[in-house]
Order: C-alpha cells, then structure tokens, then sequence
C-alpha cells in the first residue's frame, strides 16, 4: 500500500492488448485507480482517480484530453447517457472503501505506520469526504 522503491506513484491507468496481454500504454497516477473505465466507440477513455479527477485519455495513446476536479475521489463507474440530442458522461464523486479508511479516521502521516491504510493516509493532502454527482456534456448525439 505504498509506492515501490524508487517510485513516487501508487498507481497506474493501464491499456492491454488482449490478444497479446501485453501493456499498449500506461499512464501513472498518484494512488490507485479503484474506478471503473468507460471506453467509447469515438476512441475515448474515461475514468476517475482517487484524488477526485474525471479524465478522458484517448484509447490509443493514452493522451490525457481532458480533467476535471471533482470535490471528492473517484470509486465509481463512470457512465454516459444522452438527454435532448447531446450525450454526457457522468460520475459519482465520493471517496469510500478501503481508500477512504484513512481519511474519514483523519489519518494525515503515511509514514506513520498505519500499516495496509498506508500511503493512502496522504489522500487528505489531494480530496475531501463527501459524495456527489457530476456530468459533463460531451457531443451532439447524431
């Protein structure tokens, strides 16, 4: 529950090849990535982070095009819905499970011994306790 050796990043949004099983990209990231990724049919990848980001990397490259801080962090499955001709992405903001032991305790050290909780002690540097939902209008639905 800490980075390995050397590293500063507890975590990693990962594309694999399935024919192959062999990575195609991977983007690093602070903590680990405990949302689920919704891949769409125009090459674009979204998915949250624990520090409450909403990003959209492009599928083959895995490119960040965009971000959004939310005020909380990002456990949940990312979805998409269209409304009156225009499709949105949405996402339920609000850090829980084993990630947000550390932070609904006030746990601030992730040096301090904390055991499993361990780096994620730190998440109080980068989001909040709470829940809420956000969305994003992306395109024209044709």
């Amino acid at each position: 529950m800490y980075p390995p050796p050397g590293e500063t990043h507890m975590g990693n949004f990962i594309a694999w090849d399935g024919k192959t099983g062999k990575i195609v990209w991977s983007n690093k990231e602070q903590f680990s990535v405990w949302s689920g990724a919704l891949a769409t049919a125009g090459g674009v990848v979204f998915y949250g982070t624990l520090e409450g980001y909403l990003k959209a990397v492009d599928a083959k490259t895995g490119k960040e095009l965009y971000k959004f801080k939310t005020p909380s962090g990002i456990i949940g499955n990312v979805t998409t819905y269209e409304q009156g001709g225009r499709q949105y992405v949405a996402v339920l903001s609000g850090v829980g499970g084993w990630a947000g032991i550390g932070l609904a305790a006030g746990l601030t050290d992730p040096t301090a011994g904390l055991g499993a909780v361990g780096g994620y002690a730190a998440l109080s540097n980068y989001t909040a306790l709470g829940g809420s939902t956000h969305g994003v209008r992306t395109a024209a639905v044709s």
